[in-house]
């Protein structure tokens, strides 16, 4: 079941089980080339579109962490966590198959579970999937957030 996220939800509010979609956005030559000179990887097989048609995927690809980063701002764009998440404290995450220029990408998040620390927040467990518009699932992994709790009444 999707979640409206149309508010921000607070440590209370997250429950196992919950699940939200983002919305889209379409990956660009000039998104690759910005993170080429942003992090200093200038890897042919992002950059020289003669030396990607000979590699197995025949073409430029996305930097896989250029995939996570735009997972994390597609994430971010939900407003369910905006003011609420106090820290992302770690991920495990997994590269399964390349993103392509032309791809339009979306991120699936489901939380796996949660944890209270103390009294100003917890540790809520995200299970995300970055997923192109054929359905497949470019890279998943599970994310822990530090998310407040919410502001007492008053």
């Amino acid at each position: 079941m999707a979640q409206d996220t149309s508010q921000r939800m607070w440590f209370e509010d997250f429950a196992a089980g919950q699940e939200w979609t983002t919305s889209g956005r379409t990956v660009t030559e000039a998104d690759i080339v910005a993170f080429a000179g942003l992090s200093g990887d200038f890897n042919p097989l992002h950059v020289d579109a003669e030396y990607a048609r000979g590699t197995p995927f025949g073409e430029r690809i996305a930097h896989g962490l250029l995939g996570l980063a735009m997972a994390t701002g597609l994430a971010s764009r939900a407003s369910f966590m905006e003011g609420s998440v106090e820290a992302f404290l770690s991920l495990e995450w997994k590269f399964r198959a390349p993103v392509r220029i032309g791809d339009t990408i979306h991120a699936t998040l489901r939380v796996a579970g949660t944890r209270p620390m103390g009294d100003s927040g917890g540790l809520v467990m995200l299970d995300v999937s970055l997923v192109n518009q054929r359905g497949e699932t470019a890279q998943r992994g599970q994310w822990t957030i530090l998310v407040k709790r919410r502001p007492a009444a008053g």
